[in-house]
């Protein structure tokens, strides 16, 4: 298993990656982590009339606490080999983000389109490329 973290978990498209890879055979989720607003809470304070899932929230993730994205990046990526980015920020400072959770050593998969185009940075989409 793999140990990973959800970057802007809070939010629609972080809660989709929650809802994949909670029960996943080859990940386990360890760290979540949101804006500042949210870092603190329990994942269920934090979702509570923002959940939009169909499914129900995980259970082994409902308690879990969530970390600054920015702030706690350090901490975060001392507990995972990679993370699932779905942050809500401006492509500059995504860019960033990822940038600094890659120098941390932290594979960085990302729902954002910050790095098209980066040379070192591939694209991958599954129907076309799942070779990658």
């Amino acid at each position: 298993m793999v140990n990973v973290g959800v970057l802007g978990a809070t939010g629609m498209v972080g809660q989709r990656f929650i809802t994949l890879l909670s029960e996943h055979p080859w990940f386990n989720i360890v760290a979540l982590a949101a804006s500042a607003r949210s870092a603190g809470k329990t994942y269920a304070e934090a979702v509570a009339t923002r959940w939009v899932m169909d499914t129900p929230l995980p259970e082994k993730i409902a308690n879990m606490v969530i970390y600054d994205a920015t702030a706690d990046a350090e901490a975060l990526a001392s507990q995972v080999q990679m993370v699932f980015c779905a942050v809500d920020m401006p492509k500059d400072e995504i860019r960033a983000l990822e940038e600094r959770y890659a120098r941390l050593e932290v594979a960085v998969i990302s729902n954002n389109s910050a790095h098209r185009g980066t040379p070192d940075a591939p694209m991958i989409i599954p129907e076309l490329n799942a070779d990658h």
